[in-house]
């Protein structure tokens, strides 16, 4: 049954932030997908899948940026709990129709905390690194549609997004 009094939970009584004690919450797998893209123009795509950026694997280089930023998370948002996640997975694809690249990041881990901050995390640093990688030659590239698709595990459920994930709101 839904919280029919929601409150936010890095925020006490007194209004002051603080972290959030999950001592006392069961440890349960958990799952979290995120998603976002970065559109630019039909050249730049075609110069990262064709692997001849000057900078080198523009794909490769975000997927293992998107995996080290899952895993510092916690060092980047202030109030996220460390955790030993078991599992970071970064996707990337090609999507001719932006046209640019569909990013999709999932983490997972055996815990007393979710991992949705991580997986947002990790889209977030692995589009920003696309951008950084072909910014020579598109600075006009958007990075956006970052967002929470699925999470799983914990007192709260199973969620998915409305829309199931369609690459946009």
């Amino acid at each position: 049954m839904p919280d029919t009094d929601p409150k936010l939970t890095h925020i006490d009584a007194a209004g002051a932030a603080h972290m959030v004690d999950v001592s006392e919450k069961d440890v349960t797998a958990r799952i979290a997908v995120a998603e976002g893209s970065v559109t630019m123009r039909r050249e730049t795509l075609e110069l990262i899948v064709s692997g001849n950026a000057k900078k080198g694997d523009v794909i490769a280089t975000a997927r293992i940026a998107g995996i080290m930023a899952a895993k510092k998370t916690h060092e980047l948002i202030p109030l996220c709990h460390p955790l030993a996640l078991s599992k970071v997975t970064i996707d990337i694809e090609p999507d001719p129709k932006l046209p640019g690249l569909r990013v999709k990041a999932t983490t997972k881990v055996s815990g007393q905390t979710g991992v949705e901050m991580e997986a947002l995390t990790a889209c977030s640093v692995c589009c920003l690194t696309i951008y950084d990688m072909a910014k020579a030659v598109d600075r006009g590239m958007v990075v956006g549609d970052i967002r929470l698709l699925e999470k799983a595990g914990g007192k709260s459920g199973h969620w998915t997004s409305a829309d199931g994930g369609t690459g946009g709101t």
